[in-house]
């Protein structure tokens, strides 16, 4: 696909800025208020959604109960996301009895997957707006339809997508903010229903992602994490994404990060670049999955334990102390118990920081989703719980590793544990949290690990 076919075009992207503003006419001083389901993808795209509404002249609301626009941005990756969106949504209705004016705006990618979109209009009429990924940026005029035609919309655009530059954001944060780099992906792998929501492997070009890092950095940004649905292969993979770090820590940003990173595209020049990248965390999120290599084989994954272990080994000689952290799925169709010990000696061998675990979920439309699948669920759940307890002894381990060093810390603001404290993360991805005042948020800040509890640490400032 050409640069040319890849962005929405300025003509279209100059219909929105007009429907924006007709909008404002007609719901100025409203309220809205977004529930965002799912990855840092979607947490982005949430940041975008509000930054139109509020060119549209509608103001935040803390709760859904003040607002008068609720939007879900959804996700499927996981049937408990679906089930946990559409309970909300169910609950809404009610809300709107009491306020028949409520708008109901769900969109994301459980809008994307095939049926679902029929299904939600045929089955909850009193949702007014119905949209998916790929038309994100027609937002204003998806609105303005449901403002001036008092009827319901459905629109979700189907193919690939595309790239709407310049749209509006709101950030969550002053300090750090996300940047995506890439959408899609190729790899789809087994379990998988991400390719078919978001489509194929799609690139922004570099220079309008380094625009975009050098207006956040004047802005007083000090951390940007780089998104994608497999960063690797930004512009087709090799080299691309390691000249893009390359840029982005020669133009001076404090930190940065990325993810989520793909073992199979890992490559040399990403490797070195966290040997070589005076900027880049060394912190690395690189989901493994599964430790067998017949379970790894039937998830699609594209490498071995052996290549993923030996992955690990170059990235700590290039960057030792890196924290890795990792996705794990417990419970694959046909995972055998030897199979699951495998994992867990994985988990022991390697060390992870931290690990996301789940037990398989199995998505309509993914190969997986056919495959034979005769662990009791009760099984599945005895087998979850060892490893979540692996893990947490592991990241304990860790975390008591650092006491007694100095770490850089970048301050978030106000500790949620400790009232007159502060907090913020190392280079290497851990919480800290220490005695300061907030006037220290969005600067670096030498900290003294003195004690480490099961996820966070605390420390004194130097």
């Amino acid at each position: 696909m050409s640069e040319k076919e890849r962005n929405v075009p300025p003509q279209e992207l100059e219909s929105q800025r007009g429907y924006m503003h007709l909008v404002r006419q007609m719901a100025a001083g409203r309220k809205y208020h977004v529930v965002t389901l799912g990855c840092q993808m979607n947490v982005r795209d949430s940041e975008t959604i509000a930054g139109m509404l509020e060119k549209m002249g509608l103001q935040p609301a803390e709760r859904k109960e003040d607002a008068d626009l609720v939007l879900y941005n959804t996700c499927c990756v996981r049937e408990n996301a679906e089930n946990r969106a559409l309970g909300n949504v169910i609950w809404l209705k009610e809300l709107k009895k009491q306020k028949p004016e409520l708008l109901i705006c769900v969109g994301g990618c459980m809008m994307q997957e095939a049926g679902v979109a029929d299904r939600l209009k045929a089955n909850y009429p009193f949702i007014d707006l119905i949209f998916g990924t790929h038309n994100l940026h027609r937002l204003p005029e998806l609105l303005f339809r449901v403002l001036s035609e008092k009827q319901p919309v459905v629109e979700v655009a189907d193919g690939d997508g595309v790239i709407a530059e310049g749209l509006p954001v709101r950030r969550a944060s002053r300090h750090s903010a996300f940047i995506n780099v890439m959408y899609g992906c190729n790899n789809f792998c087994s379990y998988c229903i991400v390719p078919y929501v978001r489509g194929r492997e799609r690139s922004r070009a570099m220079g309008d992602v380094l625009d975009e890092a050098k207006g956040l950095l004047d802005d007083g940004v000090r951390e940007i994490t780089l998104l994608g649905q497999n960063v690797n292969s930004y512009q087709g993979g090799g080299g691309a994404f390691a000249e893009l770090l390359a840029r982005l820590d020669a133009m001076g940003m404090p930190r940065i990060r990325f993810m989520t990173s793909h073992p199979k595209d890992l490559s040399v020049e990403l490797i070195e670049a966290f040997r070589t990248l005076p900027h880049l965390a060394k912190q690395l999120h690189l989901p493994v999955q599964a430790g067998s290599d017949r379970i790894l084989k039937l998830m699609n994954r594209g490498y071995t334990r052996g290549q993923y272990l030996r992955l690990v080994e170059r990235l700590r000689e290039a960057s030792p102390g890196i924290g890795l952290t990792t996705d794990l799925i417990v419970g694959f169709p046909g995972e055998t118990a030897e199979e699951f010990e495998e994992t867990m000696s994985l988990v022991r061998q390697v060390r992870f920081d931290a690990a996301f675990t789940f037990i398989y979920s199995p998505r309509p439309g993914t190969r997986a989703a056919g495959m034979q699948d005769d662990t009791p669920i009760e099984e599945k759940t005895r087998r979850i719980e060892r490893l979540i307890q692996l893990q947490g002894e592991i990241t304990a381990e860790a975390l008591k590793g650092q006491v007694g060093t100095v770490q850089t810390v970048l301050v978030e603001g106000e500790s949620t544990r400790n009232p007159g404290w502060i907090s913020g993360k190392t280079d290497r991805g851990h919480m800290v949290n220490f005695p300061g005042n907030t006037s220290l948020a969005g600067r670096m800040v030498e900290v003294t690990i003195t004690s480490a509890g099961r996820n966070t640490l605390r420390g004194s400032a130097n």
